[in-house]
């Protein structure tokens, strides 16, 4: 059974050698592909040449480059409140700070242009004790990203991570009201949202305006105390098949793309990414 969404992957997730990793994308149907991490660089330190490299790859696999998985404002912000120390910091081979930004976002938007992804992710710097004091800073930083991306014909998608200041549906409907741009779209991660404390479908998945869900991200975990304990997607405490056909009811058009973290069985990631591959495919079809 075809799935009734367009399926895709963050690439790194099954391997950070394409190679590996667009095989088994392919064999699951997959028709779009993330770029994070290739061959141990984070794809904002990638050269020109490996780039096209990379291209050549993915467009031989008859895969779309759909995002650029950035680590965009996924830093410290200066000045701020302490950091939440209870969330681990994912930084994805990413050691840039605040003073990166701007180069950061430059080289995001040249990355775009040369591989036609339409999204570009980015985040709300690194959670503290006190999100709400960041909120301007967060909304001004995303407001001067929107506006150059309208330049660019891209997509700026916030993601909600646990991690970061913008983390639960209900704050990501805060700034998504605070910057009212075409240019700002939502990255929705119910699974981010849960880890937050959130109920994440249907709950959280209410609050959002859904026209400005421009991609979903597909993992699945529980929890215990303040630790996700990551697992099979449409296994554990997301209400996968209820979050499905609410966005399909509802007109959504992006992707649903995996973004495994679960380490698998005898922490193959390989196999985890595989396994769950397949299950995001059969909860699309459903």
């Amino acid at each position: 059974m075809d799935p009734k969404f367009r399926i895709a992957a963050i690439t790194d997730e099954y391997s950070p050698d394409l190679d590996t990793a667009l095989k088994p994308m392919v064999e699951t149907g997959m028709k779009g592909a993330e770029l994070r991490v290739l061959g141990g660089k984070n794809i904002m330190d990638l050269s020109d040449a490996e780039l096209d490299g990379a291209i050549r790859k993915i467009q031989a696999a008859g895969l779309e480059i759909v995002s650029i998985a950035s680590p965009i404002l996924k830093c410290v912000l200066p000045n701020s409140p302490e950091i939440d120390s209870r969330f681990q910091h994912d930084i994805f081979a990413s050691k840039h700070t605040f003073d990166d930004q701007p180069r950061l976002a430059e080289r995001a938007f040249e990355i775009a242009g040369k591989t036609g992804a339409r999204i570009i992710r980015v985040f709300s710097f690194w959670r503290t004790v006190e999100p709400d004091k960041c909120f301007d800073a967060v909304v001004n930083s995303l407001g001067e990203l929107a506006e150059k991306a309208s330049k660019h014909g891209v997509v700026i998608g916030l993601e909600n991570e646990h991690a970061c200041n913008i983390s639960t549906a209900a704050e990501s409907a805060r700034v998504l009201k605070a910057v009212d741009h075409v240019n700002l779209k939502l990255v929705w991660d119910p699974a981010n949202a849960y880890v937050s404390g959130e109920v994440p479908f249907p709950d959280g998945y209410r609050m959002l305006p859904v026209d400005r869900i421009a991609h979903v991200h597909a993992k699945d975990c529980h929890m215990e105390g303040h630790k996700p304990i990551w697992g099979p997607l449409g296994t554990r405490s997301v209400d996968w098949k209820g979050q499905i056909k609410a966005l399909l009811d509802d007109g959504y058009k992006g992707w649903l793309s995996l973004e495994t973290h679960w380490q698998g069985p005898n922490n193959n990631k390989f196999q985890a990414s595989y396994i769950s591959g397949w299950n995001l495919r059969g909860l699309a079809a459903a």
